[in-house]
């Protein structure tokens, strides 16, 4: 059942959620300040294309606390919040309700990305 979540999430959107956040991650990666952001990109890649296997295990420390807090106010509230409210839009209809846990699984990953790992 995973398997068929998968695809039909890669072939509504989330191939081209992926490769944005691919596309991210490299244009990051072009300065040094920006490495750890661009690490972060191919995070949220990774669980863009195929999220119905993959669990998110929080973790780190003082450092992986102080970099969440920058990436909160930066950019981690904003992407959080658009998570769920497409979160709650899908979960209005019985058959969109895996793809809104999917997408509040995002939503929490984008307010603490440092510090989690994608298994």
């Amino acid at each position: 059942m995973k398997t068929i979540g998968n695809l039909l999430w890669f072939v509504f959107g989330g191939f081209i959620s992926g490769f944005l956040w691919l596309a991210a991650g490299l244009l990051c990666c072009i300065t040094v300040v920006g490495i750890p952001l661009g690490r972060q990109c191919f995070k949220f890649a990774s669980l863009s294309f195929w999220p119905f296997r993959k669990e998110v295990v929080y973790g780190g420390g003082a450092p992986s606390t102080l970099a969440n807090v920058i990436w909160i106010l930066v950019c981690g509230l904003w992407m959080a919040v658009f998570n769920l409210i497409v979160g709650f839009l899908w979960c209005c209809t019985v058959i969109g309700i895996p793809f809104g846990k999917q997408f509040f699984k995002i939503a929490k990953l984008a307010l603490t990305p440092f510090g989690a790992k994608i298994i």
